[in-house]
C-alpha cells in the first residue's frame, strides 16, 4: 500500500478536508472533459483522474512515481483509463492530441516548471485547454507557521507571479481562486437533480485565497460561472464535533504521555543518583588504585636501580676473572716454554758432554730431581688452571650473567 508522507494525497490515508480540496478541482474540471481527450499530469494515486474518465472520452494518467502508479492501477480500472509512468516536463506524446490537460497541485514541485507550461501547450490540440493550480504561497506560508515550509515544494507562487508566468505561455487564462469556505445547505430528503447556490458578493481577494485556479488556453474563453462544490462529507458541524473529539482524544492521551514521562522522569532522577553514586564511589576506588600502582612503580624502580647495580658488579668481577684468567694462561705458556727451552738444553748439553758422562752423572741426577720438581710444580699449576676454568664455567651459568645476555648488558665471556 502506498504511504501518505505530505507529497501526494491518498484516499483513506489523510484527513477528509483535505482530500475534498483535491477532489473539489478534478470536480471543477470534470465539467470541462466531457468528451475529451484528457492527460491528468502528475495524477498521484489515480483518484483524480477517474473522477475525469466519468466524463472524458479517454483520460491518460501520468505520474514519475512507480509506487504511485502501482496504487492507482491497482484501485481505479475505467474502460477509458490508463496510467504510465512518465515526467511532466518531457511528455511521451506527439503535439496536439489532448483537448485537455490538468495539473493539479504539480507545478510547485517542479524545478523546470517554465518547461512543463511549455510541454503542456505543445500535447494540447488548438482548441484545448490547461487547468493548473498551485497553493497561494503568502497564505500557505502563513498557514504553517512553525512548521516551516514543504520540503516537497520546490517553487511557491504568488497571485501575480502565477498570472505573469501562464500568460507568457497561454494568450489566454482564466483566474479562479479557491477556498475551503462554510456553507449550509438545504438538501431535500427525496433526491433531486437540480441545485440553486447563492454565494454571497463579495470582492475576491488573491492574498487571503487558498489555492489558484487557472484555465488557459490559446482561443478566447467565455463565461466564469462561479463553481460550488458541496461534498457528500461536508457537514461542517458534525466534522467539526468529530474533530473536537478526536482532540480530546489525543489531549487525554498526551495528559497520559505527559504523566508517564514525568514518572519516567522519577524513576530517571533515581537511576541518576545511583549511577552517580556508583561513580563516586568507582571514583574512589580508582584513586586507591592510581596510590597503589604508583607505590608499585616506585617498587620496580628500586628493584630496576639494585638491578643495575648488580649487573654493574657483576661486570666488574666478571672482568677481573677475565684478567686473572689470560695471566694464568700466559704464565702456563711461559712455563711450557721454558720447559722446552731446557730440554733442548739438556739434549745439548748431553750431547756435548757425552764424553763427560761419567762426571755429569750425579749433575743429571740432580737436573732430574728439578726437572719434576718442576713438573710436579706444573701439574700444579694446571690443576689451578683446570679449578679457574670450572669456576669460569659456574660464572657462565650463574643467573645473573644469563640475565645481562637477555638484555645485552654485561661482558661477553669466551666460551673456550
Amino acid at each position: 500500500m502506498a504511504e501518505f508522507t505530505g507529497e501526494r494525497v491518498i484516499p483513506g490515508q489523510v484527513d477528509v478536508d483535505l482530500l475534498n480540496e483535491h477532489v473539489a478541482r478534478y470536480t471543477f474540471a470534470a465539467r470541462l472533459a466531457r468528451g475529451k481527450r484528457v492527460l491528468d499530469a502528475g495524477c498521484g494515486a489515480g483518484y483524480g483522474s477517474a473522477e475525469l474518465a466519468r466524463q472524458a472520452w479517454s483520460v491518460v494518467g501520468t505520474d514519475i512515481s512507480a509506487d504511485a502508479l502501482e496504487f492507482a492501477r491497482g484501485h481505479y480500472t475505467l474502460p477509458n483509463l490508463r496510467f504510465e509512468q512518465s515526467s511532466c516536463t518531457a511528455l511521451p506524446h506527439p503535439a496536439g492530441c489532448f483537448d485537455l490537460v490538468v495539473a493539479f497541485e504539480v507545478i510547485e514541485h517542479l524545478e523546470q516548471w517554465r518547461e512543463f507550461l511549455l510541454e503542456a501547450r505543445r500535447v494540447l490540440a488548438s482548441s484545448g485547454q490547461l487547468i493548473v493550480s498551485t497553493p497561494n504561497k503568502l497564505y500557505y506560508t502563513e498557514s504553517r507557521g512553525a512548521g516551516g515550509a514543504n520540503p516537497f515544494h520546490v517553487h511557491e507562487f504568488d497571485f501575480a507571479e502565477f498570472a505573469g508566468e501562464l500568460r507568457a505561455v497561454f494568450p489566454y487564462v482564466s483566474l479562479f481562486l479557491e477556498n475551503h469556505v462554510e456553507g449550509v445547505t438545504f438538501q431535500p430528503h427525496e433526491p433531486g437533480y437540480t441545485a440553486e447556490v447563492r454565494v454571497d458578493a463579495g470582492e475576491p481577494v488573491p492574498d487571503e485565497s487558498h489555492f489558484f485556479v487557472a484555465v488557459c488556453a490559446h482561443r478566447p474563453q467565455v463565461g466564469n460561472p462561479t463553481f460550488v462544490y458541496v461534498p457528500r462529507a461536508a457537514n461542517v458541524l458534525r466534522e467539526r464535533e468529530r474533530h473536537i473529539a478526536k482532540l480530546e482524544a489525543e489531549l487525554r492521551q498526551k495528559d497520559e504521555w505527559l504523566d508517564q514521562a514525568q514518572r519516567d522522569l522519577a524513576e530517571f532522577d533515581r537511576e541518576h543518583q545511583k549511577l552517580l553514586a556508583m561513580f563516586r564511589a568507582q571514583t574512589e576506588e580508582l584513586k586507591t588504585s592510581n596510590t597503589w600502582a604508583q607505590g608499585l612503580s616506585r617498587e620496580l624502580d628500586e628493584v630496576r636501580a639494585i638491578l643495575v647495580r648488580e649487573q654493574e658488579e657483576a661486570r666488574a668481577q666478571a672482568e677481573g676473572y677475565e684478567a686473572k684468567v689470560r695471566e694464568l694462561e700466559e704464565d702456563v705458556r711461559a712455563k711450557a716454554q721454558w720447559a722446552l727451552d731446557m730440554e733442548a738444553h739438556f739434549s745439548a748439553e748431553l750431547e756435548n758432554a757425552r764424553q763427560e758422562l761419567a762426571r755429569a752423572v750425579e749433575a743429571l741426577h740432580r737436573i732430574e730431581q728439578e726437572f719434576e720438581e718442576r713438573t710436579a710444580w706444573a701439574l700444579r699449576l694446571e690443576e689451578e688452571g683446570r679449578k679457574l676454568d670450572e669456576r669460569l664455567s659456574m660464572y657462565r651459568a650463574s643467573r645473573w650473567v644469563r640475565l645481562g645476555r637477555r638484555i645485552g648488558l654485561g661482558p661477553v665471556v669466551p666460551t673456550s
